[in-house]
């Protein structure tokens, strides 16, 4: 079934006159709230919207998911969101099956390679792009796609697109440390020395996300409530939204729904 058609059902689907106009008023309103700087998203129920669809290859799910991400894109810029944190594969995504694992990693390497010579997302808007994870864990032609998107991108400035991919959060934790270790052995500290010197605050350039403040809201679609290691470290004071909606039916009413929920908090930072 083409995606495109499935997309243009969808699309006359949400965009009824209630809809429109309810959209309308959250976004009018939108206008006095406090927004987040850094928005993490969990991009989940791609292969239960696939399967609820009646499709027997699920892949198209993760297709559909996959043209998701550039709209949502849009709705940050439309309000001041400058970080985007996204995961899009873990590390125990690995332990699905063979076919469904390459096809997955074929999709993300070719819509890298798309984004990379895309001129409206990625280049007018001036998006840098950089991928998180056991990138070493990925083919090679996927991660010399990914060396040429970050490559190319290194230099804007207007946003920034984290892409999680291979990614666990106890892993990033593990490596951050390794890291840090490893730079203060080659200053010739001993053990004692080295146990001493680890302190939070000194892990913090050592994680993937280290150019990027803490996220201040992270979003999991599709029902589940919880964050499966997404940003383990950098969300211990991140606001949480979860929202039913299967990922590739994510709507701006949704966007807006997670922004109001944000913006009726108080924020506390364990004071």
């Amino acid at each position: 079934m083409d995606t495109k058609f499935i997309t243009s059902i969808l699309g006359k689907y949400v965009k009824s006159p209630l809809y429109r106009l309810y959209e309308a008023r959250l976004a009018k309103k939108s206008k006095n709230w406090s927004k987040p700087e850094h928005v993490g998203i969990i991009l989940d129920g791609n292969r239960r919207y696939a399967r609820s669809l009646g499709l027997s290859n699920i892949i198209i799910g993760h297709e559909l998911g996959a043209d998701k991400l550039f709209e949502v894109m849009g709705w940050c810029t439309e309000f001041n969101i400058k970080v985007i944190s996204i995961w899009i594969f873990s590390l125990d995504n690995f332990s699905r099956g063979k076919e469904e694992v390459d096809a997955i990693l074929a999709l993300i390497e070719r819509k890298t390679k798309e984004y990379t010579n895309d001129n409206d997302d990625v280049h007018k808007k001036k998006v840098q792009v950089h991928y998180i994870g056991k990138l070493e864990l990925l083919p090679q032609s996927l991660r010399d796609a990914i060396s040429e998107m970050e490559s190319v991108t290194k230099n804007y400035c207007n946003q920034y697109l984290n892409v999680a991919v291979a990614y666990g959060g106890r892993e990033e934790i593990v490596d951050a440390c390794k890291a840090f270790l490893l730079d203060q052995k080659k200053l010739g500290l001993e053990i004692d020395e080295l146990i001493q010197s680890l302190e939070p605050e000194k892990l913090k350039p050592y994680l993937y996300t280290s150019r990027n403040p803490d996220p201040d809201l992270i979003i999991r679609t599709s029902g589940e409530v919880r964050l499966s290691g997404f940003l383990l470290w950098q969300s211990v004071y991140s606001e949480y939204y979860f929202c039913n909606t299967h990922w590739p039916q994510f709507r701006k009413i949704d966007f807006l729904r997670a922004l109001r929920s944000y913006h009726l908090r108080k924020r506390r930072f364990g004071r």
